[in-house]
């Protein structure tokens, strides 16, 4: 019998001016956001993830140390206890990603991981951190993450977890399939230009190269600080084979749904033994500073 799970995305523009308190800010998207949750709900969603720091805008276009207060801790702050009540009431996993206080100054881009009776299974900190113009300041906010590629036992699934600018490194992408990953959710703020065409072909590559399933999920429309692009939506899962089963428009805020036949993994895995061929041996290079 094949092993079919239904798993969902969110993704949506910002809720709330970000002249607003964080505070308010705040509150408009979680606002926002639980209707696309209670929508899973109901839609017998059994494994949903939202947007990159889905709680406010993508404030990394500028510098600005406003927006360390919007930090929280996981997994003792309000947003991730809130989505352990919404995972226990639908016995629904939920991937929440938030900005992370760890102490005061050390902050992460971080996703909790939540199992579906509420139980708070553990974090991914985003290990690569983009520091370029226009726009992408992100050293500024974050620290590199320091837990390494975990993937998370899950009642329907084991799920690994990458975040934005990650899904340019092949590395990472390749130890969440070593480490077991059947489904693997990217969580993104991604805008209109130089990425989009990588979008539709940078991950559906990890999904083929790895054999396991993505869910990339994007934000939508435009907003400020990020003043100089359309945060374009699109988000989609793929397959093993790197095709696609479901995905948004660009320009809407949307729950996005699909059934995942987790056998597929095996099949192709079976086909193509990429993971037999790997020859580690001769990779000593790819560790080299």
């Amino acid at each position: 019998m094949s092993r079919i799970v239904k798993a969902g995305l969110i993704q949506t523009s910002l809720a709330a001016s970000v002249d607003e308190p964080l505070e308010k800010i705040r509150e408009a998207q979680i606002e926002r956001t639980l209707k696309y949750v209670d929508e899973a709900g109901r839609a017998g969603v059994q494994l949903l993830c939202m947007q990159e720091i889905f709680t406010g805008p993508y404030f990394c276009a500028e510098q600005n140390p406003r927006w360390y207060e919007s930090v929280e801790r996981i997994p003792d702050g309000p947003t991730t206890k809130l989505m352990q009540d919404y995972a226990k009431r639908y016995s629904m996993v939920i991937v929440v990603p938030l900005y992370e206080e760890e102490a005061t100054g050390v902050y992460y881009n971080t996703a909790a991981v939540i199992d579906a009776d509420g139980t708070y299974l553990g974090k991914y900190r985003k290990n690569h951190i983009p520091h370029v113009a226009p726009g992408f300041w992100e050293k500024y906010y974050f620290r590199p993450g320091n837990l390494g590629y975990p993937v998370f036992n899950t009642r329907y699934a084991r799920v690994g977890v990458y975040i934005c600018y990650d899904r340019h490194f092949p590395e990472g992408a390749r130890e969440l399939g070593l480490n077991g990953a059947e489904i693997v959710f990217n969580p993104s703020a991604t805008v209109a230009g130089l990425s989009e065409y990588l979008w539709k072909l940078e991950q559906p590559a990890h999904a083929v190269a790895n054999g396991y399933f993505v869910g990339a999920i994007n934000r939508v429309g435009y907003e400020a600080p990020w003043n100089i692009g359309e945060f374009y939506g699109q988000s989609y899962f793929c397959d093993p084979r790197g095709q696609f089963e479901a995905m948004a428009a660009r320009d809407k805020d949307a729950l996005v749904t699909a059934e995942l036949d987790l056998d597929k993994i095996r099949e192709v895995r079976n086909t193509w033994q990429f993971f037999r061929d790997r020859r580690p041996d001769t990779y000593q290079g790819l560790v080299k500073p």
